[in-house]
């Protein structure tokens, strides 16, 4: 079984990729099953619907584990959307059964998006030194994660698509490149909250967040955030 890790920012293309990996048949995704454990370890967070969350999904890591990430599932390929923000104060080790894959984003973009729901956002909810250090941490054990970045895929989606499958060892499905607009039976209970723009889209499409102005109170964030990006955008996937 092929069971891919997808370890992304917030406010990226994670459930556009969510819903192109949903489109293949031989393929069961799952909708970030670490976010009510994460709430659990953060209840400072005020995240929308955060009981609701809570009382649809297990907290306990363990359980999580082993009946999410190592389930015997039905299909031969397994997508499970992950934040990087999400793992944190945890065993890494179930994350060398996988193929994991870093989707990554300009900080500049993503700290201007997410500003526009937190007033002032750290590093730790954006992702993007997380990402960096499990990315190197997984180096060291010996993989070869692949790394995927938003603005290279906006570029060209279909070579990238291409490449990406190519790169993770499965098929390319050209029926990946575009999907129904709405909700999908897959979406956490979150999705009132956070997806109303990705159910308007039906396929990979710029996000209106590309072109918003960053903030002058956030410029020392993504000052600290542009050399953990940097460094992962030269392994990425280029189109």
């Amino acid at each position: 079984m092929k069971r891919i890790h997808l370890i992304s920012n917030p406010r990226n293309l994670s459930t556009a990729l969510m819903y192109s990996f949903a489109q293949r048949q031989d393929c069961r995704v799952v909708d970030e099953p670490l976010y009510a454990y994460y709430l659990k370890l953060r209840p400072d967070v005020d995240h929308p619907g955060k009981e609701e969350i809570m009382n649809s999904m297990s907290s306990d890591l363990q359980q999580v584990i082993d009946e999410v990430f190592l389930k015997d599932y039905d299909r031969p390929v397994v997508f499970l959307k992950d934040m990087a923000h999400h793992l944190i104060e945890m065993p890494l080790d179930f994350m060398l059964s996988m193929t994991n894959l870093f989707l990554i984003r300009n900080p500049r973009q993503l700290i201007a998006s997410i500003g526009k729901v937190m007033k002032q956002p750290a590093m730790e909810d954006i992702g993007s030194q997380q990402q960096y250090e499990l990315y190197h941490w997984l180096k060291e054990q010996g993989q070869n994660p692949v790394v995927l970045d938003s603005g290279e895929l906006l570029k060209d989606h279909e070579s990238v698509m291409q490449k990406l499958c190519t790169t993770l060892d499965i098929s390319f499905d050209p029926h990946m490149l575009t999907w129904e607009a709405g909700a999908r039976p897959e979406d956490g209970v979150w999705a009132k909250y956070w997806y109303h723009n990705v159910h308007q889209t039906t396929g990979f499409s710029k996000q209106e967040s590309s072109s918003r102005t960053l903030p002058e109170h956030l410029i020392p964030l993504y000052k600290e955030a542009r050399p953990y990006y940097e460094s992962l955008f030269q392994n990425a996937i280029k189109a």
